[in-house]
């Protein structure tokens, strides 16, 4: 027998809405989990409390103790600043300036790395799912926003004191509008309600009516197989503005995969992803095409807890 402790590693992604948590061993093998609503209009101690909570649910259910993690990994839904682990900004929370690594530092005796959420995702999916074996990867994840991500030869693209690669808020028009406000599911469901409104879209009508907030995504792919050409003209129309903020960043660094994920993507990824694939393709210059692939993400709510976990183990072991 070598001796040599055993390596844990513990992912927390946290969302506006829910949070996840798991325990990994050395291999990245989940042992467990724990999941939970984030409540977040309860306050930031009461959230805090949950997300101490839900680490020590997920390693009493991996049955490791505390002091044997080697590190935590925490996606933030906003922009962080790596290098102080600090939370800069989650306006679905109404947090700033939050000291994500102190506080869990102080709470469990181990290293804690903070990142973007999204950043997280993209990390995942890079080190286990749909970018595994590329050298450099973008992930894109089109939904209420528009969240990016980019790994470039195994580390996350961050700015010296603040996260970066915020694609969805890239100028489209000379109007001031982002990709964001043009193109997301957000934008979609705008576009759709309207549309029902005017009598182009009887499906929409019949299923949400002219309230956005029922046209999710799967509402949306459910009016296109149901013969709403209007509202598979909007998707078509989202997709390939897309490709146009796709293409710039395809022009800035030229990543070797280029991973769409999110519930657009989920319930409708033929679609979308031809019509981004194309449109990008008419939109970059000639060498660049055919130097890139664009697939659908492959670990869906696991891509942010685990790639958190993996990026708390890239930066504590280098």
């Amino acid at each position: 027998m070598s001796g040599k402790k055993k390596k844990y590693w513990a992912g927390l992604d946290l969302g506006g809405t829910k949070m996840l948590a798991k325990i990994y061993d050395a291999d990245f093998k989940e042992l467990g989990a724990s999941k939970r609503k984030t409540e977040g209009h309860k306050g930031l101690d009461s959230v805090i409390e949950r997300m101490s909570l839900s680490i020590g649910e997920a390693l009493e259910e991996a049955g490791v103790e505390a002091d044997n993690l080697c590190g935590i990994g925490i996606g933030c839904p906003g922009p962080v600043d790596p290098e102080a682990g600090v939370l800069l900004q989650a306006p679905n929370l109404g947090w700033e300036n939050v000291p994500i690594r102190k506080i869990f530092e102080k709470e469990f005796d181990c290293p804690v790395v903070a990142c973007n959420d999204v950043d997280s995702g993209v990390f995942g999916e890079y080190k286990f799912g749909a970018a595994r074996g590329a050298r450099s990867a973008v992930g894109i994840f089109p939904g209420t926003g528009i969240g990016g991500g980019a790994v470039i030869h195994g580390r996350l693209l961050e700015g010296a004191n603040i996260t970066c690669m915020e694609i969805g808020h890239i100028p489209f028009s000379e109007a001031g509008l982002t990709l964001e406000e043009v193109c997301s599911r957000l934008a979609i469901a705008s576009e759709s309600a309207a549309a029902a409104y005017r009598g182009q879209a009887p499906h929409i009508l019949e299923t949400c009516g002219t309230d956005m907030a029922k046209i999710t995504s799967g509402k949306i792919a459910a009016a296109i197989d149901n013969g709403d050409k209007t509202i598979k003209k909007i998707v078509k129309q989202a997709a390939e503005r897309l490709g146009s903020g796709v293409a710039t960043v395809v022009q800035l660094i030229a990543p070797e995969v280029i991973v769409l994920g999110g519930g657009l993507v989920e319930a409708m990824p033929e679609l979308f992803l031809k019509t981004l694939e194309k449109s990008v393709d008419e939109k970059v210059l000639p060498p660049f095409r055919g130097r890139y692939r664009i697939v659908e993400a492959k670990l869906g709510d696991d891509a942010g807890v685990q790639g958190a976990a993996a990026w708390a183990a890239k930066s504590v072991e280098g």
